[in-house]
């Protein structure tokens, strides 16, 4: 299934039906009076968290979201049917926005929760509502109210603890395929993730999940490479791995190009939990290591992990670090905002 984050749905809810104008008649009643219903009310657009789905692919080809109008009002005092509303059914973590994108009007951040985006048009009063001392055979009802439209953007966040980053081919995907069951493709060329993958992680009894984040490069935040447009699936991370290709020469350099892409990304990206892992040990001659390691440390101002992805050396010691924070993050209760989503 194709990877797709972005979404741009044109959404209207119901109108609802007109009331009803008719007049009982029956046998042996001279005077039946007003007898019409009141019309049902139109269907709303409602969007639900489902479990299921980790993508916004069917709303390429569902551009448009419609509820069922509410039907007329009918004589003898019959309320017509209500309009079906039209269920929006999207991935946990999906954010939903006004037509400019910037306006968020709900966060759908937990399995199972539902949230009314439109609401339909209620149904208009038939005759019989209008009968009174004065007016005993009213011949006017009520049109049903029109529907709401809106355009709406929809931006699915992925729900992971951890987020893999790093420089092209920093060996982010070996890393998930060897400590997960994710079999992401592995090349030896730039730009072989294309989407975010995700894995779920076990180490001493825990788990969590881990999502490998397609590589940045410099200037990616002005729309350089794959830009930056998958780090929004880092900002509900507890915490950040950091990967550096060990077998490059400027190992301290690297990690300050991705660190200026993270704080030119904004949104307390930065501001999260880091490790940093240096990868490749098994390809780099260990007086060599040493010096690489020192200049990261340097760098980057607390200790660095020094791993393989290919060996499986030191990888458990930063699973372990990972599993500590995220324990932390979860043990602290989050305080959520209508407006913007979690906290920082």
């Amino acid at each position: 299934m194709r990877f797709l984050d972005v979404a741009k749905v044109y959404a209207s809810s119901g109108a609802g039906g007109n009331g009803c104008i008719a007049f009982r008649r029956e046998k042996f009643i001279e005077y039946g009076g007003p007898y019409g219903g009141d019309g049902g009310r139109g269907g709303d657009v409602v969007a639900e968290a489902v479990e299921n789905l980790n993508t916004l692919i069917d709303y390429r080809y569902q551009q448009h979201v419609k509820a069922k109008n509410g039907e007329g009002g009918k004589g003898k005092v019959m309320t017509g049917a209500n309009g079906v509303d039209a269920i929006m059914k999207v991935p946990v973590g999906t954010e939903i926005y006004e037509e400019d994108g910037e306006t968020l009007i709900v966060d759908m951040d937990r399995p199972g929760m539902r949230f009314r985006l439109l609401k339909g048009g209620n149904g208009g009063f038939g005759n019989a509502h209008f009968k009174s001392a004065t007016n005993q055979a009213p011949r006017f009802a009520m049109p049903g109210q029109p529907g709401e439209e809106k355009v709406l953007i929809l931006k699915l966040k992925l729900i992971a603890d951890a987020g893999l980053i790093g420089l092209p081919n920093a060996g982010k995907s070996t890393f998930l395929s060897r400590v997960s069951a994710a079999r992401p493709k592995i090349a030896d060329y730039p730009f072989t993730t294309l989407e975010p993958q995700l894995g779920v992680v076990g180490i001493d009894d825990f788990e969590f999940v881990l999502a490998d984040l397609p590589g940045l490069i410099e200037g990616a935040h002005e729309g350089v490479g794959l830009g930056d447009r998958f780090l929004g699936h880092a900002e509900r991370c507890a915490t950040i791995l950091h990967l550096i290709d060990g077998t490059g020469d400027q190992v301290a350099k690297t990690y300050r190009t991705i660190r200026g892409e993270l704080e030119a990304y904004g949104h307390g990206l930065s501001d999260k939990p880091e490790i940093v892992a240096l990868n490749k040990s098994d390809s780099i001659p260990k007086s060599a290591l040493e010096k690489k390691k020192a200049s990261l440390e340097k760098a980057c101002g607390h200790e660095v992990h020094v791993i393989s992805g290919v060996s499986g050396e030191g990888i458990d010691m930063v699973l372990r670090a990972m599993a500590r924070v995220i324990r932390k993050a979860r043990a602290t209760p989050q305080k959520r905002n209508a407006e913007t989503g979690w906290a920082p």
